[in-house]
């Protein structure tokens, strides 16, 4: 069995920082891809952020400049520092990861989520 398990969410003022951690646990033999998504209340869930194995990055044009994603393959985790964060940053971030349980399966696995609030 493989969880992907968040942390780091809160409340935030206008402007401050966060940093979100994801860690997979369990039969793992390779994650591909880790990602981070959110999904604002009333809102359809958008791709923030990705960085594949090798390292290769993409932002949402939202994210640019503002948020870094960065990964640890040997802690199986994944990272998103958010800074100059904004009321409109609110919603349910998750955690997503393309991840290999054996050499020859693979499957996608979501975390439960973490909110982030920005409000002053």
């Amino acid at each position: 069995q493989v969880q992907l398990v968040e942390s780091g969410g809160g409340l935030v003022q206008p402007g401050g920082s966060l940093r979100l951690s994801c860690a997979a646990s369990g039969r793992i033999f390779s994650i591909n891809d880790m990602r981070w998504y959110r999904q604002a209340p009333g809102k359809q869930r958008e791709l923030v952020a990705s960085v594949s194995r090798g390292g290769v990055i993409n932002y949402a044009d939202s994210a640019k400049g503002r948020f870094t994603i960065s990964r640890d393959n040997a802690k199986n985790s994944v990272y998103l520092q958010m800074n100059s964060l904004k009321p409109e940053d609110t919603a349910v971030y998750y955690c997503n990861a393309d991840i290999k349980p054996s050499r020859y399966t693979l499957f996608a696995y979501w975390g439960q989520g973490t909110q982030v609030t920005v409000s002053s």
